[in-house]
């Protein structure tokens, strides 16, 4: 027999990691009539600098998990693949010249080899991998099944396109709008879809699938030749590889997750998640309740109109262009230049009037094409000329008029009227009221027709464009001083000034630099420009500039805001900035300093809505809105659709192909589309992907084209654990049965940089299955368990700039405490000095810099010096770092010198009496932070089973945490100490058959119900301490009885499988542990039958006594005034009282 020697866990564990792998005790079958768990773990990328330590932290925990449930009885699913399709490893084979299939293979091997030494409970037999042909067939099956749906907003559900099309064959698509607002064809009647042709119908049903083609912007990075995702852009540049990056308009493949909004959103009350990240999936939706206000826009009026000299000097309530007596209302129309003032004010209360008092005909015409029903906006009793028109649309310069019968005596007058209107650049229609009130429908085909036909506004010119504002505020309609548009806005070119042009382009480049998160995340740097136009508030006329900034995200909401300032802090900021005049509406609770977002202050200049408080204004203004037709309620959600185009080679093709620049699906029987062979994955240089290169893959037919752009890495990740149920079928993506017997995960372990992409894709996919009658749930994972973070110890060197010098950490401490060169200037005697030469000149300043890094340097202050990320092996927190070896780890480090500190912290260059300190800090593991730790090193040194328990003992599996070997070493005697009870002094066995006593089957007893709990509980740390203390009771206990040890080993299998299943063999069992029991703990051995009491004398505990729970109190007392140590604190002296608390405490007051 040998000691828990290394030598002798080396071999314990390879040998059981072979057995396990001989025997498959791992391989799970689907036709089992025990109850089922799905247990699942992240899907790893496989990159090639393969795991640290913190990759195993969620794996190891759900390996203990999949464990326990097989051991209490369960048929556990607990599968792992790659997620192996991505950007990393077409760099890669770009910058070495290796193909990404040889690269990600080679990757995969080296992970598999890793993972097996850590003894996890994989079948592996149910191994998928993204890019495998057989697996990405089923990914391209399920993109087109969504290509084929639509989601109808009456069901709350997807449906195949071709339900879409019956119904727009029987009734258009006046119940069901189409999803795009700003296509160009919004409504339409039966007879109409049914005359459209072929390109003109594929293109509405693409405004409804759930996966459709549109231009939209994206992060464009030339260097890499791809389109990023917002969280791979950092600062305007790529997060790998620093290159820069610029907003585009391409066109891509999109994801309508925005149509499922409301069902994650409800979805996120049904599952086990954590609050905080249900939390993070609702701000990623971010819904919001609201109005949407239509504002018209005008060129800004003349400085003397405004009141002032310069497009800066704006003044808080803007003057209409027309003169007003006092109490005059203000009208949108004031700023509508379609009349002259003179006219307007004759014609005002006329007009108004009749939009009061409307004709039923003129009534049912109104809520027809209000509200851009047909895809333009009309206004109605509006001032043309000198005329009133019943309905205009400025932007096509279309009138309607509806004729009573009145207007059969006045047919010449009539004819006056269109001449003139028409002399005004106006077409005019005319429908009776008969016709308006009976062939409703007639009319307004005949109102879209000519729409159709009609000028386009960049053909009407300037004038009439309208802003729509989505706000969660309508009740501070009355405190908006400015507008912002997002940069991107269509708007920002139709309505900046040519005074203005040159200052928004500038501006327009800025904004190309950066990323949807550096905008979002800046919170010091104010930025904008103004675009010369000016936004008509339409309850009071008033006129306030519209900006454009980079903190209003073109995506979210409308792309516009309105700008409150005394309520909104970002507002207030930007105001200040831009010395913008600021309206007070919440009276005292706006002090001029800051901005106060309270929805309690009772309104002041803010005319029909004063005197009520904000939160109940919300409303009546919602219903002025609606009953004026100037705006609606509106529910509005910040997550946009997902794009879902990737410009690589190495990710799934899209199985679609194109015949006039149509995409049609491919058949079932034609997928998978396999990647062609290539070695160039360099960009095409035309903003296509790599497979534009591959012309005659691209072109494979006469007329039909390929796509050359590939899926993201999310499209295999959005499904796996389904194919991980039946991942050998070649009929379907899983088999009905296997899809009913698995059904959810039951624990999905994963950690927060999947809580917003990877879940919302996953959530969606399933959604939509279910929605196609292929899944019987529609969440994929039951609970989720949120893991934190093992961090890295970073080391770092900090070196003089421009130089090999290196200065160890005190010294840089001291200098980089300096607000100025004071700290170089009173050192630099002093290392010039130890350096024997003149480093330094007068004053501090660096003599020996290159020219490079003295331009543009007035002075150094705290630039001189940079901390330099070093390896960790080449430091020691004792010995300080390796010099030697420092010199050899790069070769511009090979002359380096070096300024140390001796044990009393005195400063030198002599390595015999000092050393180099490095500097450390917690930060992420990351190969390029040179922070890595290999688990392969811990398991060489320690052993598996030892790296598995003390992972889980660093702490709480949800927090984040350093990692540290400090206590490793506890963990590593804990499972000697645990072997040593089953063996003497000398490596022999000495297991009895004994009968327990009732101190040893206390101890087993507690620690199995705290394992089991801590299991359940995923408290994996807490049970990591109990084995420990359990260990060290029984020891001391001298216990070897197999009727305590050998439940023992059954509850640490999970944790430490090696170990356990090597003590199993020995106790005579040829099974494998796995196939055990977990021990059930009996309550009853844990109820304490006595209780050390605490003796206090006079209040003050002097000692402990033992007696049995159920002694009377009056032997207790006896007992106690019986006690030497009572004697000798009570001096002889007879007691005043004894005072027993039965199960607490004695105490004797003298």
């Amino acid at each position: 027999m040998a000691d828990y020697s290394k030598d002798e866990i080396k071999r314990i564990e390879e040998k059981w990691r072979a057995e396990w792998k001989k025997r498959e005790v791992y391989k799970v079958s689907n036709d089992s009539t025990k109850p089922k768990c799905y247990v699942l773990d992240m899907f790893p990328y496989p990159s090639g600098a393969g795991l640290h330590v913190g990759h195993p932290l969620g794996y190891i925990a759900s390996d203990i998990y999949a464990r326990f449930k097989r051991l209490k009885g369960f048929n556990v699913l607990h599968p792992m693949g790659f997620d192996a399709f991505g950007l990393p490893a077409e760099q890669y084979a770009i910058d070495h010249g290796i193909h990404p299939a040889k690269s990600t293979a080679d990757n995969i091997e080296n992970f598999k080899r890793q993972m097996g030494k850590i003894g996890f409970s994989y079948d592996w037999s149910r191994e998928v991998q993204t890019c495998d042909p057989k697996y990405y067939r089923w990914t391209q099956w399920i993109f087109l099944q969504i290509f084929d749906s639509w989601f109808n907003r009456k069901k709350q559900k997807a449906e195949r396109i071709s339900e879409l099309i019956n119904i727009f064959e029987k009734e258009g698509n006046r119940n069901h709008p189409i999803p795009n607002s700003k296509f160009k064809i919004q409504n339409f009647e039966a007879t109409r879809w049914k005359a459209f042709s072929e390109e003109e119908k594929q293109e509405v049903l693409m405004q409804y699938r759930l996966a459709y083609l549109a231009y939209t912007d994206v992060n464009w990075c030339e260097a890499l030749g791809t389109v990023l995702a917002n969280d791979e852009v950092i600062n305007g540049v790529s997060y790998r590889g620093g290159h820069p990056v610029v907003k585009r308009q391409m066109r891509q493949w999109s994801l309508r997750i925005t149509e499922y909004a409301e069902r994650l959103l409800k979805g996120l009350d049904e599952i086990d998640f954590s609050e905080s990240m249900k939390e993070i999936q609702r701000n990623w939706i971010g819904k919001s309740v609201g109005a949407l206000i239509e504002f018209d826009l005008t060129p800004g009026p003349s400085p003397e109109e405004r009141g002032a000299s310069t497009p800066n000097e704006l003044r808080g309530t803007s003057p209409s262009p027309v003169e007003k007596g006092k109490g005059d209302e203000v009208h949108a129309q004031d700023f509508i230049f379609t009349t002259d003032s003179k006219t307007w004010q004759a014609l005002k209360d006329h007009a108004r009037e009749n939009r009061k008092n409307p004709t039923e005909a003129e009534d049912a015409l109104w809520q027809a094409v209000r509200n851009n029903a047909l895809g333009f906006r009309f206004r109605r009793q509006h001032a043309i000329g000198r005329f009133i028109v019943d309905f205009v649309c400025i932007e096509k310069k279309l009138i309607v008029e509806v004729d009573g019968a009145i207007h059969q005596n006045q047919i010449r007058e009539d004819e006056e009227r269109t001449a003139i209107l028409e002399h005004e650049g106006f077409r005019v229609i005319r429908f009776t009221n008969t016709e308006v009130l009976q062939q409703l429908p007639f009319v307004i085909e005949k109102i879209k027709s000519t729409l159709s036909s009609s000028p386009s506004p960049a053909e009407s010119g300037s004038g009439g464009e309208v802003l729509t504002v989505f706000t969660t505020r309508p009740d501070t309609i009355f405190g908006v001083d400015f507008m912002v548009l997002a940069p991107e806005h269509d708007l920002v070119k139709k309505i900046t000034t040519p005074a203005q042009q040159a200052e928004v382009d500038q501006y327009l480049k800025y904004v190309e630099t950066r990323s949807e998160v550096d905008r979002m995340a800046e919170v010091k740097k104010i930025t904008g420009a103004f675009t010369g136009a000016f936004a008509v508030n339409p309850f009071n006329g008033r006129q306030v500039p519209v900006w454009i900034s980079e903190y209003v995200l073109a995506g979210y909401g409308t792309g516009a805001i309105m700008g409150v300032p005394c309520g909104d802090e970002r507002d207030h900021k930007f105001a200040k900035h831009f010395n913008i005049p600021i309206t007070n509406i919440i009276g005292k609770h706006y002090t001029g300093e800051e901005a106060n977002p309270t929805k309690e202050a009772i309104l002041e200049n803010s005319d029909f809505l004063n005197g009520l408080v904000m939160h109940k204004a919300i409303d009546v203004v919602i219903d002025e809105l609606e009953k004026r037709g100037i705006g609606q309620k509106q529910i509005n959600y910040k997550m946009r659709d997902a794009g879902w185009s990737r410009q690589r080679y190495w990710g799934e093709p899209f199985p679609v192909m194109f015949k006039n620049d149509i995409p049609y699906p491919m058949a079932e029987h034609e997928l998978p589309l396999e990647l062609p062979p290539s070695n160039n994955f360099k960009p095409s240089g035309t903003g296509e992907g790599p497979l534009a290169n591959l012309t005659d893959w691209i072109n494979f037919a006469p007329g039909q084209k390929r796509d050359s752009n590939t899926m993201p890495t999310h499209a295999g990740a959005a499904w796996y654990f389904l194919r991980y149920m039946d991942p050998h079928n070649e009929n379907a993506f899983a088999d009905q049965k296997a899809l009913d017997y698995w059904g959810q995960v039951d624990v999905y372990v994963g950690g927060s940089e999947h809580a917003v992409a990877h879940l919302l894709y996953s959530r969606l996919w399933v959604k939509i299955l279910h929605d196609l009658g292929y899944l019987k749930f529609d969440e994929p994972f039951k609970k989720l368990i949120n893991q934190g973070k093992i961090q890295g110890d970073s080391k770092f060197v900090y070196r003089v700039n421009g130089t090999a010098i290196f200065i160890t950490k005190s010294l840089y401490e001291k200098l980089h405490s300096e607000d100025d060169d004071l700290a170089l200037t009173s050192y630099s005697e002093k290392i010039n000095s130890l350096l024997g030469k003149n480093f330094f000149g007068g004053g501090g300043a660096l003599v020996n810099w290159t020219d490079e890094v003295m331009a543009g340097k007035e002075h150094y202050g705290l630039n001189f010096i940079s901390g330099l990320h070093v390896a960790i092996n080449l430091c020691n927190d004792m010995k300080g770092l390796d010099i030697e070896a420092f010199r050899k780890w790069r070769p511009e480090f090979s002359n380096a010198e070096f300024i140390l500190e001796d044990k009393d912290g005195n400063l030198t260059t002599d390595r015999t009496k000092g050393k180099y300190i490095c500097g450390s800090a917690i930060e992420k593991m990351s190969k390029s932070y040179f922070n890595v730790v290999n688990p392969d090193d811990i398991v060489d040194n320690y052993g598996a089973d030892t790296l598995r328990m003390y992972e889980m003992f660093l702490g709480p599996l949800e927090a984040s945490k350093p990692w540290s070997t400090q206590g490793i070493d506890g963990v590593y005697k804990f499972l000697r100490r645990f072997w040593n009870l089953f063996h003497d002094s000398n490596g022999n066995w000495k297991l009895t058959d004994a009968e327990p006593t009732k101190e040893e089957l206390k101890v087993l007893h507690r620690t199995l119900k705290k394992i089991e709990q801590d299991i359940n509980n995923f408290s994996f740390n807490t049970s990591v301490s109990e084995f420990m203390i359990c260990a060290n009771e029984l020891t001391s206990l001298k216990c070897n009885k197999r009727a305590v040890l050998e439940p023992l080993v059954i509850a640490l299998a999970p944790f430490a499988p090696h170990i356990s299943e090597e003590l199993w063999e020995k106790l005579g069992h040829t099974d494998s542990i796995l196939n055990a029991s977990f021990p059930a703990w009996n309550e009853q051995y844990l109820v304490e039958s006595s209780f050390n009491y605490p003796i206090s004398i006079n209040g003050k505990v002097r000692t402990e006594i033992n007696f049995a729970l159920d002694m009377p109190k009056e032997d207790i007392e006896r007992n106690v005034l019986a006690s030497e140590v009572v004697q000798k604190w009570t001096e002889g002296k007879p007691p005043k009282k004894v005072i027993v608390v039965p199960g607490k405490i004695v105490n004797v007051v003298v």
